[in-house]
């Protein structure tokens, strides 16, 4: 299938004419406006820093139910002896800052300056928030993603103590749970995510879950 080239004007293409690995469009920018159509659709935003914007939209969808989040029994030993905890939104362009450096560092990232000027853009509006762990009080790790309606879409996280990741994603998971999310997506699998309880879904019924989630804000 053809990868669609976009111009200034917010729009996309239908997401099912995403080519076979997923991407599905090259250029445009990382406004506010066009973000938000993109997740809205199932559509995000993943490039090297030499390339272009490229959007992407996997058929085959990788995410968490948050009720299905798994907690090995060596996470639950440990969470019983630390005091853990996850504040919302704690410093948001840290975070991401935190998140970029750490990739950086170990595996090269696709958290650019522009991409890290856009989430805090789309923070500012109450639409992309961070997630920072606190084990025994200190500042442990954490994670970011884009919020709309009843999904969260996740996009990087970062651990400055053991678990500190880990006890982030937990207790998001609960936390949303707790709000009648429909789902974490994952955008890419890992075999950390996997542990977690993440799973693959088809397209059909990742958009059954997008639909239902993203719609849910119309009612509210």
């Amino acid at each position: 299938m053809a990868v669609y080239k976009l111009d200034d004007v917010v729009w996309f293409p239908k997401p099912e004419l995403a080519d076979e690995d997923g991407l599905l469009a090259v250029g445009g920018d990382l406004s506010v406006e066009r973000l938000v159509l993109a997740y809205s659709n199932g559509i995000f935003p993943w490039y090297n820093p030499d390339q272009p914007i490229l959007w992407w939209c996997p058929h085959r969808r990788f995410i968490i139910r948050p009720d299905c989040i798994h907690v090995s029994k060596s996470m639950k030993k440990f969470m019983r002896q630390h005091d853990t905890a996850i504040q919302l939104n704690r410093d948001f362009a840290d975070t991401i800052h935190r998140c970029r450096m750490k990739r950086e560092f170990k595996e090269g990232t696709w958290i650019t300056d522009d991409m890290e000027e856009a989430y805090c853009r789309l923070h500012s509006y109450g639409l992309a928030v961070s997630v920072e762990s606190y084990i025994d009080g200190e500042l442990a790790g954490g994670l970011y993603g884009v919020c709309i309606g009843k999904c969260f879409f996740g996009e990087s996280m970062f651990s400055d103590m053991e678990n500190g990741s880990k006890i982030a994603l937990i207790l998001l998971a609960e936390l949303l749970e707790q709000n009648d999310f429909t789902m974490i997506d994952c955008q890419f699998h890992t075999d950390h995510l996997e542990s977690m309880g993440g799973e693959y879904v088809s397209w059909e019924e990742y958009r059954k879950l997008l639909d239902i989630g993203i719609n849910s804000s119309d009612s509210e």
